[in-house]
C-alpha cells in the first residue's frame, strides 16, 4: 500500500477515515501511520468525533484534516439545545486548530440550515444524496 501512495497524484486524492476510538486505542501507532501518509500528501478525517470521553484531549496530537461530527449530535441539532451546543463547541475547536468539520447524518433541511448557521464546513447524509456505486458517479 505505501508504494501506491508514493505517487503524488494518488496520495493527494486520498482521504482516510479513522474512528476516534481506533486512533485513541493505539495513539502512537495512529500518529505514526498518519504522519507517514500525510507526508506523502494524503488527508485524514477523524470519524465519529465527539463520542469519546477525551475527544478534545487527543485532538491536538493527531494530524487530522477533518473532524466528522458524529450523527448522534447532528440528527437533532435543530431542536435540541445540548446537541447544538456540542456541535458549536466542536466547530469552534476545529476552527481554532485549522481543522475543517463535516456533519454526518444530515437528514432534513432544518438540520442543514442549522449547520450552516453554526458554521459547519461540510455535510453528508440522505438529505443531500444517497450513496452511489462508484461506477455511477459522474466523471
Amino acid at each position: 500500500m505505501l508504494q501506491s501512495v508514493g505517487e503524488p497524484a494518488i496520495a493527494g486524492a486520498l482521504c482516510f477515515e479513522i474512528t476516534e476510538t481506533a486512533a485513541v486505542t493505539s495513539l502512537s501507532n495512529a500518529r505514526y501511520l498518519m504522519s507517514e501518509l500525510k507526508g506523502r500528501g494524503c488527508k485524514f478525517a477523524l470519524d465519529d468525533f465527539g463520542t469519546g470521553v477525551s475527544s478534545f484531549v487527543y485532538l491536538k496530537t493527531l494530524p487530522v484534516d477533518f473532524l466528522k461530527i458524529d450523527g448522534q449530535f447532528i440528527s437533532h441539532v435543530a431542536q435540541d439545545a445540548v446537541n447544538r451546543s456540542m456541535v458549536e463547541a466542536i466547530g469552534k475547536v476545529g476552527r481554532a486548530l485549522g481543522i475543517a468539520t463535516i456533519a454526518e447524518c444530515v437528514e432534513t433541511e432544518a438540520v442543514l440550515k442549522e449547520l450552516k448557521r453554526i458554521g459547519v464546513d461540510f455535510a453528508q447524509g440522505f438529505h443531500l444524496a444517497h450513496p452511489l456505486p462508484i461506477a455511477r458517479l459522474p466523471r
